[in-house]
Formats: C-alpha cells, sequence, structure tokens
C-alpha cells in the first residue's frame, strides 16, 4: 500500500512538472484563490475559528481548573474549541500581559486573577485593571489563616498575640512573595498595627507545597484561601482561625470570620473573564452572553460546589466597578512603607542588561586585540556564511514581530519565500513549496491538532 501511495504521489509530481511554466503559474494562482476564499468564506461569520483562553497560573491550580471547566462549556455555546493556555511567569505578569496585548479580534480570552489589581502597584509591568475590556466576575475567595491541629493558638486573638510578644518571626506561608495571600497577612498587620518584622514570610510556588510544610512543620501558619486546605481540614490535620471576610463562607460556615473575632479586615482572591481593549461591540456583547449563560448553568455550579469555589457572578459593567474599588483598595496597602520596604528587590531590574552588555564589550575587546592575520584571511573567506547567518536570523525576527499583525499565512509566506530565494531556487518553485506547505501547516495546527494560529488581517 505504501509503496502504489508513493508511486500515486510520484506520478502527480511528475504530471505537474510537466505541464508548461504558464500552466504551472496558472495552477498557481488558482490554488491561491481556493485558498483565500475559503478563508473569506469562513471569516464572514464569528466564530470562525479556534478561541484561546489565557490562564496566568500552572496546570492543577484553582484557576486552571476554572479556566477549563469555562472552556469546555463554552465550546458548546460558541461553536468552535477553546484552548486554555497556561501562560505562567512572573507572578501573573506573563499571562496578564498577554491577555492586554493580544490582537483585539474576540478570539483570546484572559482568566484574570486578584493579582491584576496588584502588578502595577508593585511595579512589576503597566498593566492595570483598565488595560482590557472586563466581560464578568466568576468567584471570590476570602483569604484565611490556618496552623496545625495541634498548635497551641485557637483564635486569630491568639495569634495576634504571638505576632505582638514574639522575640523571633512566626515563620508563614501561603504562595509566592506579594502575592494575594501574602499581601492578607501584611494588610491584617498593618490594619491592627502589629510589628510585621514579627512575620516570616516564606516564599513558595503555591497554597498546597505551603500546606505540606505546616504539616512538616517548616512553617507555623499559612495564610490562603478555604477551598485550597478543605480536604487537610475535613482530615483533622490542620485548624482554620478564621476567613477574612464579614460573611461566613457558604462551604464551610462553621469556621468563624475575622469580624466575628473583632478584627475588621477583609481580603480574597476573584477571577474573572477578560478581552484585550478594541474588539468589536458585537463579538463583545456576543461572547459576555455566552459567559454569563455557562456561569449560571447547573453544570458550572455544581462543579464550583464540588470544587468548594465561592461563586461571585457579575456582569461586565458591574465587573469594571468593582475592579476600580479593588483597585483604589490594594493601592492604599501596597503603597505604604512597610510594604514597599518588603517589596523592594535586591538587585536593580537593569542589573542583567548591564551586567551582559559590559560582558560583551569586554569580549569584543578581547576578540579585536587577538586577531592575526591568518584568522583575518578565515574571517573574510567566511563573509558569505555571515551575511547568511545575519540574513537568516533577521527574516526570523521579522516574522516574530509581524506575525500577529499580518497574520500566520501571509507572515510564513514572506519568510518562506524570503529564504528560499536568498538560498537561489528558482522562483516557480518558491511559489509551488509555499503555496502548498503553508496552507497545510495551517490546517495541520488548527484544524488537526487545534492550536489556533494569528489570521491577522485575513481574520479581521
Amino acid at each position: 500500500m505504501l509503496s502504489s501511495s508513493l508511486v500515486r504521489v510520484a506520478s502527480v509530481s511528475h504530471s505537474f512538472w510537466g505541464l508548461k511554466h504558464l500552466n504551472r503559474i496558472r495552477l498557481c494562482v488558482v490554488l491561491v484563490i481556493l485558498v483565500l476564499h475559503a478563508g473569506c468564506e469562513r471569516a464572514e461569520q464569528w466564530p470562525a475559528r479556534p478561541v484561546t483562553l489565557l490562564c496566568p497560573w500552572s496546570a492543577g491550580g484553582g484557576t486552571d481548573r476554572v479556566s477549563r471547566q469555562m472552556a469546555v462549556q463554552l465550546e458548546v455555546e460558541l461553536g468552535v474549541p477553546v484552548n486554555v493556555v497556561n501562560a505562567t511567569g512572573g507572578g501573573g505578569v506573563t499571562g496578564h500581559a498577554r491577555g492586554a496585548l493580544a490582537r483585539p479580534d474576540g478570539y483570546t480570552l484572559l482568566m484574570a486573577t486578584v493579582e491584576l489589581n496588584m502588578l502595577h502597584w508593585r511595579g512589576l509591568c503597566p498593566v492595570t485593571w483598565a488595560s482590557y475590556r472586563p466581560l464578568g466576575k466568576l468567584n471570590e475567595d476570602s483569604a484565611a489563616v490556618f496552623v496545625r491541629a495541634d498548635s497551641q493558638w485557637q483564635t486569630v486573638t491568639d495569634l495576634e498575640e504571638a505576632f505582638r510578644d514574639a522575640t523571633a518571626p512566626v515563620a508563614v506561608s501561603g504562595s509566592a512573595s506579594g502575592s494575594i495571600w501574602h499581601l492578607a497577612l501584611a494588610g491584617w498587620l498593618l490594619e491592627r498595627d502589629l510589628p510585621m518584622a514579627s512575620a516570616n514570610w516564606i516564599s513558595s510556588k503555591g497554597s498546597a507545597p505551603s500546606l505540606q510544610e505546616l504539616l512538616a512543620r517548616g512553617v507555623d501558619v499559612v495564610c490562603c484561601s478555604i477551598p485550597e486546605a478543605a480536604t487537610l481540614v475535613d482530615a483533622g490535620e490542620v485548624r482554620c482561625l478564621g476567613v477574612m471576610s464579614t460573611e461566613r463562607c457558604p462551604t464551610a460556615p462553621e469556621i468563624p470570620t475575622f469580624a466575628e473575632q473583632g478584627v475588621e479586615w477583609s481580603v480574597g482572591g476573584w477571577r474573572g473573564m477578560m478581552y484585550p481593549p478594541g474588539v468589536s461591540e458585537d463579538r463583545v456583547q456576543r461572547m459576555e452572553a455566552a459567559i454569563a449563560k455557562v456561569a449560571a448553568s447547573d453544570e458550572f455550579r455544581n462543579f464550583m460546589d464540588e470544587a468548594g469555589f465561592n461563586m461571585s457572578i457579575c456582569g461586565g459593567e458591574e465587573f469594571g466597578r468593582f475592579l476600580e474599588q479593588a483597585d483604589k483598595d490594594f493601592g492604599a496597602i501596597l503603597t505604604q512603607p512597610a510594604m514597599r520596604q518588603q517589596q523592594q528587590a535586591p538587585l536593580s531590574p537593569w542589573f542583567m542588561p548591564i551586567l551582559l552588555g559590559v560582558l560583551g564589550v569586554i569580549a569584543g575587546g578581547v576578540g579585536v586585540s587577538t586577531r592575526r592575520p591568518a584568522v583575518v584571511a578565515k574571517v573574510a573567506a567566511a563573509d558569505n556564511n555571515l551575511r547568511m547567518m545575519v540574513v537568516c536570523t533577521g527574516a526570523i525576527a521579522a516574522f516574530a514581530v509581524v506575525l500577529d499583525t499580518v497574520g500566520y499565512v501571509v507572515a510564513a509566506s514572506l519568510l518562506m519565500s524570503s529564504l528560499l530565494l536568498l538560498l537561489r531556487v528558482r522562483l516557480l518553485t518558491v511559489c509551488v513549496v509555499v503555496l502548498t506547505s503553508v496552507p497545510v501547516t495551517y490546517h495541520a495546527f488548527s484544524v488537526l491538532l487545534g492550536v489556533p494560529l494569528p489570521w491577522g488581517w485575513l481574520g479581521w
């Protein structure tokens, strides 16, 4: 069977190359028209291709779980695949920045989290809530404080006294330094005028490793949400002293609030869907309606209840007002002198660029000083290869820059054409290779593998 297939392919190839040059060119033009015509037909309806849902946090976490459940149900509502992409790194900077800078064609969503209200106050990136078009808030989980089951602290008041009288810092964890749970603890200390130095925050990759450290007696206190610690609480291994809220958690009504213990401090994390700015209003309304329908479904509510997530649903306009107020509240905390001192980086952000620049100058100077006539001759003989390398590098860099703007089909065609012509391939061969390989590659990724590639101008 394989040999017969190869024979047929060879026969078709031979027939094609047996055509006259003019006929080959006509055939290429027809192929181009067919490809573009198919693209235009798909672009008339929206959505006509897969949608990307960016998740700023790693797979398996709470945000990832909510994102994937939302994606599964959105596929039914939109009629196209919805692919979750975990854009992790930088404490949420990578995912949130990608969401704000995505092409505003309605095919890229962001599952934003509470860290969005903190990133610009911490000086990590200029992205704020105003950098997006809010579509809807899904849930909100308050912070809570956990200790081991055999801990001497029974209430929030007991722990406050320990912070106030501590001769050595109390080891506390919950997530990375500067995360929402770190902020919740620091804000609590500031609110109650407790010494910040009495708590030593141990940075970790999330609540799960922090709780494991709590059981292993590596830390004494963990600050995170109730759903994240629910399994250990139910097993009787850890105890929750209180939830930072004015109302008890619906999934754990037996746990007292901070307000009930005389502490007027509440803070928590939220998750919500957003678009980059500039998406057309009709697409915004379509996506907002689809998200609202999924959030109101029994399937989504059952998932959230079973996972222990506290639902807090509102539309895009109300979500925007919530974000504006939350941004002000977090700014009041993060601009405190004590918080600024805690978040001050030991090295300047320009340290690595300056270091690399200095090393480059040194290396260049050493290279110039050690050149000999024989070496110069060899370099002159390799000039053509050097030019080839520079041009190829420039072409690949240009491809990466214009990919989102002009789309994969145009960018890949230009890149492949330029490289083939640089290698002195015949123009007719270049046309045939580009017109066959680029559409095949696009459909292989977009249709077969479900990986969306930018459409640019073609899908605008």
